[in-house]
């Protein structure tokens, strides 16, 4: 089974209220057995221009990923995100295929 990933890109607009949708969101990562690969590290942008804060969640499966996104649980925490903050978010399938540098 491919895994699968939310990649968002997001710029906090109201630190407090952000901070609920984060204490909130975890009920639906933990249902959903979601993990987090990148969350809000340091950002060198070396090309274009985007938000403030990055983050990746790898899910076990491309089902699992639109599931969480679509749960009461997730709907409810991203109620406490709406006016928080601006950005993106998208559910990108992995890749199990041939790796630079394999014959």
């Amino acid at each position: 089974m491919t895994k699968a990933y939310w990649i968002g890109h997001m710029t906090i607009t109201d630190e407090a209220a952000y901070r609920k949708y984060i204490a909130a969101n975890g009920k639906a990562f933990a249902k959903f057995g979601a993990k987090y690969l990148v969350r809000g590290g340091e950002i060198e942008r070396v090309e274009g221009t985007g938000e403030a804060r990055s983050v990746v969640i790898e899910f076990p499966s491309l089902e699992a990923a639109k599931a969480c996104y679509a749960s009461p649980e997730y709907q409810a925490a991203i109620a406490l995100r709406d006016g928080a903050s601006t950005g993106e978010l998208q559910i990108v399938g992995g890749y199990d295929g041939p790796q630079p540098g394999d014959n």
